[in-house]
């Protein structure tokens, strides 16, 4: 609970697929797409009432025969005339005035719909209407047996006539057949093709098609002379799509036709309130939640046709009908746009999927192109995947509008920040001035989670692998910190996630700094995207353009830092420490190894196009031509750097004289330099020389350099006076005696208040040069500052440093670590001096090491500074255990915990890698009853088994104001280790044969059973039966991982026990409301166990467990019988073997219920 950071890790959570809403209940505008949820711009809202009736009002019925009926065929005279032609072949295009006087002499009647036609919509008559357009069509074939059907465009049909006759029959408005002129067969021809189910017929001599089953019309391009427009249809009630071919060879009259169809088509759906049919809508939905796209408010859908790409020429119009147009529907989900095919009748909507339907999916976030064009319907979306060429999606359809709408309100709700987006946007002008704002919706961070699970979702990218946290407490606040995969298995980042990431955070203005640190960005360093550009910063956040040398052949890493830097007002920082690897120039990348960040950023921050002025690059090895790209852009005052932070760069004398030259330009601005971890040598002269020009230095790390020798001190007086340091790190740098009467003069100093830091970590300092240093820090009142000064000599002169501390002359944080004392009694006064303490709360005493374990005198001197020290608010004194060095105080300290009982003051304890044990538990356990104060209690890794770990968490029971108890993950790995070790040894050595050290290790192991079991173990029998042999017992491979897993279930048991105290504590202390939860109220009454007796840890959860029987079949059963030693050894070991076979047995038990 200290870590104020948030952590996060996506994932996607879809909504269940809610019960549908009728699409009934509330009808949706006529000429929008079916939805769940309706939504519709503006510009396609009209004042529209639903049609009760196709036939317009005034509209006189003289004949009570349905049209049908009427043009039934008729016997005409043979001796007509023939070659009677009309003036134009074409009917001219007229508007609906123009029409009026004909309207009102034509006589129509009202039928329903024929059997084909019938859908669960009321479709108007076919001769129904205003007449729109009409011509004849000359079929495909030889001149004398071509056929000369005829076309009639109404308000609500395209009507396919046998004849000119028939057509004018039902429409008065058509001339008849001795009007036209036959010369202008000539010069204009128009011809249709279909399949045999393409066009709807009511009758001998009509094919109709309903306009409101139009889905698209446009122009075909299919390499032939003459001018094709293709008219895709739909009937939704039967699922039937087809196409109508028409072929024309004069493009003023191609252009008509084309006009006419389209002004029709989109009249008659902008004037229905017909949409989808429910059975669609569902059936699309569950199409999209079995891709996990599914949302109710992010939902849209429409008919489309998607075109093939039909290119060559084709031998006749009877090929027509192989061109593979099909019909389908185009879905725009929450992240992706999907093409889904028509149902079939044997496909369940309840198990459909896009995978089964053949149909595809794109992210809305790929989306690179939209092209719409001004002449049809036809549009083309283009999608490019990241280092892939582009896929394009040609197709048309009636509400291209719409689509291209909703399309671009997609995008940017997900890129909600993005005031550029990267797609090409070729549409109408007129579509502009239609577009909508995306919704506006609460969330953290500027949407940075939403846009990121968009870009995984159309990178595929699992987003549980992500990783990130934001700080709020450091410097540049809120930072924005990539952690290493949440994948242990692969702890790198891929490139395509990398690019998510990055690309989530471009535009994004909640992010003062970004971190990196320690990331391996290796897989970007040179790796270019060759098949677009859309992603290139070309303009910044304010549209200026970008003038920088070959962009577009930059590595991915360049274009990518760079859009971050560019786009983002609120930047300040970027952190890059340790995210590369150098390279050769021969292993890839760039030119002589460069690491590419410097070429992103230097030159941007040259010429002002970005606010970033603190850029970290600790870890990562400049080249020559990185130094390059930072010397020219420090070397200019226009930069306004804060800090250049270089530190384990592999800098030279060379290098280095470089970059403090050049920052040296950058003295009224610049607060930090580090230059730590070089191979650099400081010549102090020429040092202090630069540090001159800097006036707002606040931090400066020279730690782990090398200076020249010399008596010179590393710093002059003046240039430290001159500065409000807040952080001042010399670890593990050469200090002599000049440097710290420097120091100690200026902490004197009053200019030396702001200092809040003061690194001098293994300098060679003494005892004697601490005392100086605290005495010249010392004030009043207590210093509010951090002194390190750890592995030191500060044995010698140890007693001015006592003195020191028992005056209490310290500041208030001071960290003392692996500190190493040749005599003990050196560290009990140590210890004594911190009792009488007053100014520090703040103690790392962690890592000391002891010629021996504490002694009886040193562990009471520890108990009495516990008990006695009322000022001390943390305190570490962990040990350490490593390969080659551990360091701890031995059992004594058990003794001195106990001390913490009367403390008042502690709130956090650090106590790792002590060795505690069993009885430290019970320390613990002891001191958690009765101290009150105590918030925070680190003790793991101190060899606890799950009965120590159930002590401690049972003693949570009476303790309310703990806040954080360790899982003791590590006590949990060990304990196990432990226990294969002993199965192994068991099956090694035998049980009936032990030697003493055989003993004492079934003995542990022995524990470590019983430990593990929930329930009561009845031992009462132990001695009876058949005396045990001295044969070897081994446990098989099964019992063993019984056993194992008993261990882990209770350990998680207990670790669930401890989260329900903890919550409760942590209510507690903020004054929330506290409900018990079973589990914490059934142990509150207990008192903490001891480790003294196995059974009494077994018992401690069998008072809710269940009885279990005797089995039918002992497990040892198959023992030999010999009789057992009278020596006190011999009845211990039978013990052990009992315990362990009943331990065994109830694992078996437990497994089996």
């Amino acid at each position: 609970m200290s870590d104020r950071r948030r952590r996060k890790s996506l994932s996607i959570f879809r909504p269940p697929l809610a019960p549908l809403t009728p699409i009934d209940d509330e009808p949706p505008d006529s000429g929008s797409p079916g939805t769940l949820k309706k939504r519709r711009p503006p510009s396609f809202a009209q004042d529209q009432s639903p049609i009760s009736s196709p036939i317009s009002a005034g509209v006189e019925r003289t004949n009570s025969k349905s049209s049908l009926h009427r043009l039934m065929p008729k016997d005409r005279q043979r001796n007509s005339p023939k070659s009677a032609r009309p003036s134009s072949l074409f009917g001219s295009l007229r508007s609906l005035s123009s029409l009026q006087d004909e309207d009102e002499k034509l006589t129509r009647t009202t039928s329903s719909p024929s059997s084909l036609d019938s859908t669960t919509f009321a479709i108007p008559d076919v001769a129904a209407g205003m007449l729109i357009h009409h011509g004849p069509l000359p079929e495909a074939g030889p001149m004398f047996r071509r056929r000369c059907p005829y076309m009639v465009l109404t308000e609500f049909h395209i009507i396919q006539f046998k004849s000119q006759n028939r057509a004018a029959d039902m429409f008065p408005g058509v001339p008849g057949p001795h009007n036209h002129s036959r010369s202008s067969m000539r010069h204009s021809r128009l011809s249709s093709s279909s399949s045999i189910h393409d066009l709807q017929s009511s009758s001998d001599g009509l094919h109709s098609v309903p306009l409101l089953h139009v889905v698209a019309v446009y122009k075909l391009d299919d390499g032939e002379p003459y001018f094709s427009i293709e008219i895709a249809y739909l009937n939704e009630s039967t699922n039937h799509a087809s196409t109508m071919t028409l072929q024309i060879h004069d493009p003023a009259e191609a252009d008509i036709w084309l006009t006419a169809i389209r002004s029709a088509a989109s009249k008659a759906r902008m004037t229905s309130s017909i949409t989808f049919p429910q059975g669609l809508i569902e059936y699309t939905a569950r199409a999209l939640e079995q891709e996990q796209d599914y949302d109710p408010n992010h939902f849209h859908m429409f008919k489309v046709v998607q075109r093939a790409n039909k290119s060559g020429k084709r031998s006749s119009s009877d090929d027509l009908t192989k061109l593979t147009s099909k019909i389908c529907i185009l879905a725009i989900g929450m992240y992706r746009v999907h093409l889904v095919p028509l149902p079939k009748s044997t496909r369940t909507s309840s198990s459909t999927s896009l995978s089964d339907m053949n149909g595809a999916s794109h992210g809305i976030i790929n989306l690179a192109s939209v092209n719409i064009q001004t002449f049809d319907d036809s549009f083309q979306l283009w999608f490019r995947h990241p280092f892939q060429p582009s896929s394009a999606l040609h197709l048309s359809a009636l509400c291209v509008h719409e689509i291209a709408v909703w399309l671009r309100q997609a995008a940017e709700y997900l890129r909600p920040e993005w005031t550029e987006q990267p797609f090409a946007w070729i549409v109408p002008q007129s579509l502009n001035n239609e577009l909508l704002p995306a919704p506006a919706e609460e969330e953290e961070n500027c949407a940075f989670d939403r846009t990121l699970t968009a870009y995984c979702a159309a990178y595929a990218i699992d987003t549980s692998n992500i990783r990130y946290s934001v700080n709020d407490t450091c410097e540049d606040a809120p930072k924005f910190e990539l952690l290493p995969t949440g994948n242990p298995r692969r702890p790198k980042y891929s490139s395509i996630e990398l690019l998510a990431v990055l690309r989530a955070l471009r535009y994004n203005e909640t992010f003062r700094a970004i971190s990196f640190s320690h990331i391996s960005l290796d897989v970007l360093n040179g790796l270019c995207d060759h098949y677009g550009w859309e992603h290139t910063p070309w303009t910044t956040r304010s549209g200026e353009p970008v003038e920088l040398e070959e962009q577009q052949k930059a590595s991915v890493l360049i274009q990518e830092i760079r859009g971050l830097a560019i786009k983002s007002r609120r930047l300040r920082r970027m952190e890059f420490s340790g995210c590369l690897a150098r390279r050769s120039a021969s292993a890839g990348t760039t030119q002589d190894g460069a690491c590419g960040i410097c070429e992103a950023l230097f030159p941007v921050c040259a010429k002002q196009y970005t606010n970033v002025d603190w850029i970290v690059l600790n870890g990562i090895q400049l080249s020559d031509v990185d130094i390059d790209y930072l010397y020219a852009a420090a070397i200019g005052k226009s930069c306004h750097f804060r800090a250049i932070e270089v530190a384990y760069c592999g800098l030279a004398d060379r290098s280095f004289q470089a970059i403090i030259q050049a920052l040296s330009h950058q003295g009224a601005t610049l607060e930090c330099l580090n230059f730590s971890g070089n191979f650099a040598r400081l010549e102090p002269l020429d040092l202090c020389e630069y540090l001159n020009e800097f006036a707002y230095i606040r931090s400066v790390d020279f730690s782990n350099t090398y200076r020249t020798s010399g008596q010179e001190p590393l710093f002059e007086l003046s240039t430290l006076t001159r500065w409000k340091l807040q952080e001042l790190d010399l670890s593990r740098s050469s200090i002599n005696a000049e440097t710290i009467v420097v120091l100690a003069d200026y902490l004197r100093d009053p200019q030396s208040e702001s200092l809040r830091s003061l690194r001098l970590i293994q300098c060679g300092l003494t005892g004697g040069n601490v005392d100086d240093l605290l005495r010249a820090m010392a004030r009043l009142t207590p210093r509010e500052l951090h002194f390190f000064i750890s592995d030191n000599h500060l044995e010698q002169g140890h007693e001015r440093l006592i003195k020191a501390i028992g005056q209490s002359l310290t500041p208030t944080h001071l960290t003392m670590e692996m500190l190493e004392y040749k005599e003990e009694k050196n560290f009990r006064l140590l210890v004594q001096a911190w009792a009488s303490n007053t100014s520090t709360s703040y103690l790392n005493m962690s890592k000391v090491s002891l010629p021996s374990a504490a002694g009886g005198e040193t562990i009471a001197a520890l108990e009495h500074m516990l008990a006695e020290n009322q000022t001390l608010e943390f305190l570490n004194i962990a040990g350490e255990e490593a390969h080659l060095e551990v360091a701890n105080f031995g059992v004594g300290l058990n003794r001195a915990l106990t001390g913490l009982k009367q403390n008042k003051s502690l709130k956090v304890l650090h106590v790792e890698h002590q060795k505690l044990g069993m009885q430290g538990a019970n320390t613990l356990a002891s001191v958690l009853e009765d101290n009150s104060t105590l918030l925070e209690l680190h003790c793991a890794s101190n060899g606890f088994s799950l009965q120590a770990f159930t002590v401690i968490v049972c003693s949570l029971a009476l303790n309310t104001t703990l806040l954080y108890l360790p899982c003791m993950d590590e006590d949990r790995a060990a304990a196990i280790r432990k226990f294969d070790r002993e199965i192994e040894s068991s099956r090694d050595t035998g049980l009936r044969s032990l030697t003493a050290p055989t003993k004492a290790t079934v003995n542990t192991m022995k524990r470590s059973i019983g430990a593990a079991m929930p329930g009561p173990l009845s031992f009462a029998n132990r001695h009876s039966g058949p005396p045990l042999s001295h044969g070897k017992k081994q446990y098989t491979e099964f019992e063993a991982n019984i056993v194992l897993n008993s261990i882990s279930e209770n350990w998680d048991k207990e670790v669930a026990l401890m989260d329900g105290h903890l919550r409760r504590n942590y209510k507690l202390a903020h004054g929330l409301p506290v409900e018990k939860s079973p589990s914490v109220a059934a142990t509150e009454n207990e008192r903490p166990v001891t480790g003294t007796s196995t059974s009494t840890t077994l018992r401690l959860g069998s008072n809710d467990a269940t009885p279990i029987g005797e089995p039918s079949r002992q497990l040892g059963a198959d023992m030999g019988a010999t009789q057992a030693s009278g020596s006190e050894e011999s009845e211990g070991a039978e013990d052990d073997d009992s315990e362990i076979e009943a331990a065994l047995m109830m694992s078996k038990k437990l497994n089996m219920e």
